[in-house]
């Protein structure tokens, strides 16, 4: 238990330890252990093969073996402090401590060390105090420019002792000291030095790399770097105004109002392009850039990272964060620098005051200052090409935005590209949406509409996002006018119902009419979301009509097999996680388990032949098996038996006591009533005003305290408001009504001929009479509210409405029909009188009106001198009703067998129920 405690307090000691030490002791204490079996204080490195440049690399190079791409070796080398021993393993001595000029020989810096006596720096670094000397091997000598060599030696005494105190910091620093971003003064002119201290380890000093570190001196601490540095007093905007080559750089800069901050303090990094860089971009694209300052900001600050990323920092890949808000992946090829995988950089390390900067030979454009259409990668060619090709590329708008559903190459058969050229347009139009849709603004039921006018709908599943038919990749992208992304299929928004799918296509003949025995084609047919699995007539093999019309007599049975074939929901094939079971439950109840592997789904372990097969209300997937749930139990043993004879994956159970319950389906179902046809609705008010309104489909509602649904049968409706209150009488042999309105004229109703008598009922007071004409178009719909009073009818009172309906419909039909002159008519003359204008007679009597006896009435229809009402229902919308009033010379009037007639008489208000004159 000691030993356990122990160990707990040594490792939480030694990482405590390593945190307070940084990144650089980190990775060292790492190279020890890889060298433990070397012997004592050996620390393991790689090397690039060819270079002489070695690193105490990361766990991700050791075990890659490379670094930068390029294969390197592993070397064993004695750790920073310690030394061999003649026979022995490992390096088991501690190097002797020296002052500083005698720790550069100890480290190998012998060049530094000569040039510290020729400028007579030895005797500083000899002496009392402390300091930290930053000791440029010897290949970094080497590898300065000789000319810069040459100037220094040649006036060693002041330009070579000023470069080598700006190596120096007059304090003792070792690597957990060199914080990232931290600056100290030189012992030159207090010019300043500018630390990096990178998670991988690596620190630096104005971009040189310690290649070793902490080699204590009895008067500070020696660092070796691999590169001379020089001081530095520009800053970023300094070098970019004064650089020639860097002038269309400059004039972005200025367009976007960022030069100004490349000036300011901080850690910045630039790529910059060159002007050979800017020469390469497409006239086009770089005036559209240039002139969009939003454009021109985003392209700038996608060039400039807000850290300081110094080329020897760069051991791998990185993800680097830019000002433009993305981010730019930033690698190494051996000494080469990579910006998004490309070899661009040209000149790289150039230190200043604010930050470092890298001349790259590329503009590098990002999402954001592109047009959406320049967002579709190297796989979606084909794509842009049809855009082109169909005139819709041309159609982008700069100023507007779109979303382009973009198909890989891959999605477009031969079938699909050599379409009739208006099809394959109308194919495209379906991948353009009319406004800018990110990934994080798309919600499941969600519809976008394209530019061609459909709505596509949105799917949103726990591992995929799908319009339609099809599912996103990843990739998604935003541009300067809209957004783009990448899909796997061509986009097919639907069309049909499941209804409409399944009636046309004849492999699922037997299924449609089971689900129409089983009263559910509505669900097939209404608008909703549900996922079908769709059985082919080849489920269904094994069974004989006779098994068929048995498996229909139990309703309710045969509803619970039907609907277990449909869930709510829908779920695409590409929207079910693969490798899991996805699990739905369907209409009936129980459980629905299905997989997908290799583009394909299975369901209960039956594999789909073809699925997405897209529908207004749905999805269906096809299926070549009646599907039947594995822990449901059977009590019939006739259908059980019928069942077996295709149901052959797995065993149903029969247990006998057990039944189907009804499945309340039809709240799914909702009920749209809709009047396709307009209303005209007239309201007679005594005086003589008469005020029309037309209504556009819906439902009639006119004061009658309920609302009136006309569904299907076409109808004229009239809305007449009586004043005074007449009564209702009834007269035996038929139905006339005689209705009196102050001061207007007398209006006789002709309603549709039907066959047989009419009957009459006496009703109370709050009830509404219905009567509808079934027969034939047109049909009269008519609700009268009648009175509470005396056995007798009384007329409606003042506010009370008559509602009759008639639409023109397409084709009139008739029965029985007589005339009133005696004989039969042929069919022909009957459907012309039928098509003719009604005339609409009636009687004006001065005083009291009064009952018409049989033979009066017969006078009054068939000649004599009367006031005549005709109405004219005009061809076409039944918006308008013309009126005309007329005195009629003894005329000759045929009779139509049960018409309805009725009739207003001046004077006292009076409506008498008269009977129909009924002519065999």
């Amino acid at each position: 238990m000691m030993k356990l405690l122990f160990l707990s307090i040594f490792l939480v000691s030694a990482l405590h330890q390593a945190d307070s030490n940084g990144y650089y002791d980190k990775i060292l204490s790492h190279s020890r252990i890889r060298a433990r079996k070397e012997g004592p204080n050996v620390c393991a490195l790689q090397q690039i093969m060819g270079t002489k440049k070695k690193y105490f690399s990361t766990c991700k190079n050791w075990h890659q073996g490379a670094i930068c791409g390029k294969k390197a070796t592993v070397k064993y080398e004695c750790c920073p402090g310690y030394m061999t021993m003649n026979g022995q393993q490992g390096c088991p001595a501690v190097a002797p401590i020296d002052n500083v000029y005698g720790t550069l020989g100890i480290v190998g810096a012998l060049a530094t060390q000569d040039y510290s006596d020729k400028s007579d720096l030895r005797q500083e670094i000899e002496g009392v105090g402390s300091f930290t000397f930053f000791a440029p091997s010897n290949d970094a000598w080497d590898l300065l420019d000789p000319e810069i060599r040459g100037s220094l030696l040649n006036n060693v005494n002041i330009e070579l002792l000023n470069a080598l105190h700006y190596h120096m910091v007059n304090k003792r620093l070792l690597t957990k000291d060199l914080k990232n971003g931290l600056t100290f003064e030189s012992m030159f002119n207090n010019e300043k030095l500018l630390i990096n201290h990178y998670p991988n380890g690596i620190v630096t000093v104005n971009c040189a790399r310690v290649i070793h570190g902490n080699q204590i001196a009895t008067n500070g601490v020696v660092h070796v770097i691999d590169r001379v540095v020089t001081a530095v007093g520009n800053t970023i905007q300094d070098f970019v105004d004064s650089e020639d080559d860097l002038s269309s750089l400059r004039a972005a800069s200025i367009a976007s109002n960022i030069l100004d901050k490349l000036g300011e303090p901080g850690h910045y990094t630039l790529f910059a392009p060159t002007n050979e860089a800017f020469e390469k971009l497409p006239r086009g694209v770089l005036e559209r850039i240039m002139s969009d300052k939003k454009a021109a900001e985003a392209l700038v600050n996608y060039h400039i990272l807000d850290t300081v990323q110094c080329s020897e920092a760069i051991m791998g890949g990185a993800q680097l964060d830019n000002l433009e808000g993305s981010n730019l992946q930033v690698g190494c090829d051996g000494d080469s620098l990579t910006i998004n995988g490309k070899k661009i950089v040209n000149r790289k390390d150039i230190v200043t005051t604010n930050g470092v900067i890298h001349l790259i030979d590329d503009v590098l454009i990002p999402d954001s200052a592109k047009q959406v259409l320049e967002l579709a990668g190297s796989q979606q060619t084909t794509f842009t090409d049809l855009m082109a090709q169909m005139g819709l590329a041309a159609a982008l708008r700069p100023e507007a935005e779109y979303t382009l559903l973009a198909p890989l190459n891959d999605a477009f058969t031969d079938a699909t590209l050599k379409m009739d050229q208006r099809l394959l347009k109308i194919i495209m139009q379906n991948h353009v949406l009319k406004s800018k849709f990110l990934l994080n603004e798309l919600y499941n039921g969600q519809t976008l509409e394209t530019v061609g006018g459909k709505l596509l709908r949105v799917f949103v599943y726990r591992t995929a996002v799908c319009i339609e038919n099809s599912c996103m990749l990843r990739g998604s992208k935003e541009g300067r006018n809209g957004a783009i992304h990448s899909f796997r299929k061509v986009i097919r928004p639907a069309e049909e119902s499941f209804y409409d799918i399944i009636r046309r296509d004849r492999r699922f003949s037997i299924f449609l009419s089971l689900i129409e025995h089983a009263g559910l084609k509505d669900l097939l047919t209404e608008a909703g979301a549900w996922t079908l699995f769709l059985p082919t007539n080849d489920a269904f093999d094994g069974l004989s009509n006779d098994d068929i019309e048995n498996l229909k007599r139990d309703k309710v049975a045969l509803q619970n097999i039907l609907l277990y074939h449909l869930a709510p929901g829908v779920f695409i094939g590409d929207g079910f996680e693969p490798g899991v079971t996805n699990i739905l439950k369907s209409l009936q109840g129980n459980k629905i388990m299905i997989t997908s592997a290799n583009n394909s789904i299975s369901v209960n372990g039956v594999s789909s032949p073809e699925s997405d097969l897209m529908s207004s209300n749905g999805v269906i997937h096809v299926v070549k098996k009646l599907l039947f749930p594995a822990d449901l139990s059977i009590g019939n043993q006739q259908l059980l038996t019928i069942l077996n004879k295709i149901i052959k994956y797995f065993t149903i159970k029969f247990e006998r006591s057990a039944s189907f319950k009804e499945i309340p389906w039809t709240k799914y179902i909702t009920k749209v009533k809709v009047i396709k046809e307009p209303i005209t609705i007239t309201k007679v008010i005594g005086g003589g005003e008469t005020h029309r309104r037309v209504i556009q489909g819906g439902t009639v509602s006119e004061d009658l305290g309920t609302t009136v649904d006309i569904i299907s049968e076409p109808t004229i409706t009239k809305v007449t408001k009586v004043i005074q209150e007449p009564e209702f009488k009834v007269i035996q042999g038929g139905e006339t009504r005689v209705t009196k309105v102050i001061q207007e004229p007398t209006i006789t109703k002709v309603t549709r001929v039907i066959e047989g008598e009419p009957d009459f009922k006496l009703i109370k007071e709050g009830e509404t009479h219905l009567t509808k004409f079934i027969q034939g178009e047109p049909t009269i719909t008519k609700i009268t509210r009648v009175i509470e009073g005396d056995q007798d009818f009384k007329l409606i009172k003042e506010g009370e409405t008559q509602i009759t309906k008639v639409i023109q419909g397409p084709e009139i039909k008739y029965t029985r029909v007589s005339t009133g002159i005696g004989g039969d008519t042929d069919e022909a003359t009957l459907k012309r009188m039928l098509e003719e204008e009604v005339t609409r007679v009636s009687k004006f009597i001065d005083g009291d009106s009064q009952l018409l006896d049989d033979d009066e009435l017969k006078r009054l229809l068939q000649g004599g001198s009367q006031i005549s009402k005709v109405t004219t229902i005009v061809e076409g919308e039944p918006s308008e009703t013309v009126q005309i009033s007329k005195i009629v010379k003894e005329p000759q009037v045929q009779t139509v067998r049960k018409v309805q007639t009725s009739r207003r008489q001046q004077g006292q208000p009076l409506r008498r129920q008269m009977r129909r004159s009924h002519q065999s």
